[in-house]
């Protein structure tokens, strides 16, 4: 425990710690969407918005914060309004803004190519304190969203139309679920990098719906996974002097893979037992409901 004696690891222990709940939090709502790739489309943007930091030397953090939620807005827009096609839109934007920061970087009189690395693939050594402070509030604001609007969050990820018919402001509900990705994306950079960052959204959710269809369950696991590989790839990191977002991601992954693996036998043990009990209903009602009166019963099933 002698990395404890160390003020910069204290630090990015406690900023791995918020990265583990913030980033599986908000993952868990995109890849009910099927938009898993969001965060990783964020993360180009949100290059843009760190080397304005630099040029203009201002924080960092809290630019990139700016420039993401701009982004993510965008991309809503371009998801409903766009009329040149979406994905090429999107990709304009995603590599425009990967463009933008490492051009304004290299414009910056205090930037360079290790200021760049940095940021897309984590670094322990520069978490600061007020980066801490920064991730800190950051966080919270996801905690709040994704915990207090989960009911809400849910019902539009199964079905929008249902959650339209319902009163639901739809559009507000998608706009703040980008908004919410984009500020995980900052509040993860400085442990994880912005090029990595998707996978710990995603991974740790993958991983959770091995084991459980209900989605609080899922979001629990997936939280303690995200917790339990952002603290230990940390470590890792700073005994064998390894980039801590590849470490943390590496390790997220070899998790999904045991979970699969100690899945399968169980996942065997209740089709038996199902089929030996006779037809019950239709297995949709407990999983991923495709249809309005589905999702109606999924959501008092899965306990949102």
């Amino acid at each position: 425990m002698d990395f404890l004696d160390y003020a910069f690891m204290q630090r990015a222990l406690l900023a791995a710690v918020l990265v583990g709940i913030t980033a599986p939090a908000v993952g868990i709502y995109l890849v009910q969407r099927r938009q898993a790739l969001m965060g990783d489309g964020i993360g180009h943007v949100a290059m843009t918005g760190v080397g304005l930091g630099f040029l203009l030397s201002t924080s960092p953090v809290w630019m990139a914060t700016a420039v993401s939620v701009l982004g993510a807005v965008l991309m809503e827009l371009i998801r409903w309004y766009g009329r040149t096609r979406g994905d090429i839109a999107l990709a304009m934007l995603f590599y425009g803004g990967m463009a933008g920061g490492v051009m304004f970087i290299n414009l910056a009189p205090t930037g360079s190519n290790a200021n760049l690395t940095t940021y897309l693939f984590g670094s322990l050594s520069t978490v600061s304190q007020s980066d801490v402070v920064s991730i800190c509030l950051l966080a919270a604001f996801v905690v709040l969203v994704t915990l207090g609007l989960r009911r809400q969050l849910f019902a539009v990820g199964q079905d929008e139309e249902f959650a339209r018919v319902t009163g639901l402001p739809v559009r507000a509900l998608n706009l703040l679920t980008a908004v919410t990705a984009a500020v995980t994306v900052t509040v993860a950079m400085r442990v994880v990098g912005l090029l990595l960052v998707s996978a710990l959204m995603v991974v740790p959710v993958a991983a959770a719906q091995q084991l459980t269809r209900s989605f609080t369950a899922t979001f629990v696991i997936a939280v303690a996974i995200g917790v339990a590989v952002t603290v230990s790839g940390t470590i890792t990191s700073y005994y064998q002097d390894v980039p801590p977002g590849a470490t943390i991601v590496l390790l997220a992954i070899a998790a999904f893979v045991a979970l699969t693996v100690l899945a399968a036998p169980l996942a065997r043990r209740r089709a038996r037992a199902a089929a030996q009990a006779g037809p019950a209903g239709d297995p949709a009602e407990y999983s991923i409901p495709a249809t309005v009166p589905a999702a109606r019963a999924a959501g008092d099933e899965v306990g949102v």
